[in-house]
């Protein structure tokens, strides 16, 4: 809970985009977050739904991007750019965008989560649940992996999976070492 307790503190326990103070959750940012208060940010649960595609985008709603692109924060940058880049066909939106300057180092991590967004299709498990940035899953079969003179054990899990552009693979740590696995050898946990 040591995230959630700075974030609370950075955002003086408010969601980092519409301020308001109710339902607040912290929200991994994809694709390579590593759980930590630096790539996480804290929302509303109206935010998050909609972040999430859980909700359709309220425009009125998410007018607050406006003032949310100028905080401090590279998550909540990121995650501001990327919303805003959702909306790009509403011209206040358009113009946020043309306004929003990023570092390069930002920029990139913004634009590979919308690279992911915006694949082919999605990637799915052993069971055929939809895999998301920042799940859990758990191998269903010992993995040899090549290079690292390793096997990784049936009932392993692996946490905070990234997406790659291939819907047929995650990004994962296992004992340690960064792997690329196979999405259908992992079961949702």
């Amino acid at each position: 809970m040591a995230t959630e307790q700075a974030l609370k503190q950075r955002s003086n326990s408010s969601c980092e985009f519409c301020t308001s103070t109710e339902n607040l959750t912290v929200h991994p940012v994809p694709p390579n977050s590593d759980l930590s208060a630096q790539q996480s940010i804290y929302l509303c649960g109206q935010c998050l739904a909609q972040v999430n595609g859980e909700q359709a985008l309220d425009i009125n709603h998410l007018r607050c991007l406006t003032d949310a692109m100028w905080n401090q924060e590279p998550a909540v940058q990121v995650m501001a750019y990327r919303m805003l880049h959702q909306l790009s066909t509403e011209s206040w939106a358009q113009d946020a965008l043309d306004m929003l300057y990023l570092e390069d180092e930002v920029k990139t991590w913004a634009e590979q989560g919308i690279a992911a967004a915006e694949r082919a299709g999605p990637t799915r498990d052993s069971n055929g649940a939809e895999l998301q940035d920042g799940d859990n899953v758990t191998l269903i079969k010992d993995l040899k992996v090549k290079g690292a003179n390793f096997t990784a054990k049936q009932g392993t899990m692996v946490r905070g999976i990234s997406l790659t552009d291939n819907p047929e693979h995650i990004e994962g740590k296992v004992n340690g070492t960064r792997i690329v696995l196979v999405a259908a050898y992992l079961k949702k946990a």
